[in-house]
């Protein structure tokens, strides 16, 4: 890989983590709104707001998860392993990162990956 793609690479990951760190502390402040409004002795009401807080934590663990890859992205990229199939060892296609920056796998064993966990 190339410098400046590695380095464009880089920012877009960059990027990214600032977008989940925000979103994530503002799921934080709409969970804290949901329990401060909690007061309602409503069934209908409390049903709906578990549902939103489990909504927000499930949207959460998805954007921790996501960002836990773009930690490990960036660390490629400072160990000098950025673009490497952690299976294989080969070059993941420039398309591929373009289009997931924290992508581990070639597609090949990410599908294989994908099938196994199902």
């Amino acid at each position: 890989m190339d410098k400046e793609f590695v380095e464009r690479m880089r920012v877009k990951l960059l990027d990214m983590k600032a977008d989940i760190l925000q979103n994530l502390l503002a799921e934080d402040e709409e969970f804290r709104d949901i329990i401060e409004k909690d007061d309602s002795k409503d069934l209908v009401d409390i049903a709906s707001s578990d549902i939103d807080k489990t909504t927000l934590e499930a949207l959460g663990s998805q954007e921790i998860k996501r960002l836990r890859l773009i930690e490990a992205a960036l660390a490629r990229i400072e160990s000098g392993t950025y673009g490497l199939c952690l299976k294989s060892g080969e070059p993941i296609p420039r398309e591929r990162l373009e289009a997931i920056p924290y992508a581990l796998y070639r597609i090949e064993y990410q599908n294989e990956v994908e099938r196994r966990n199902r």
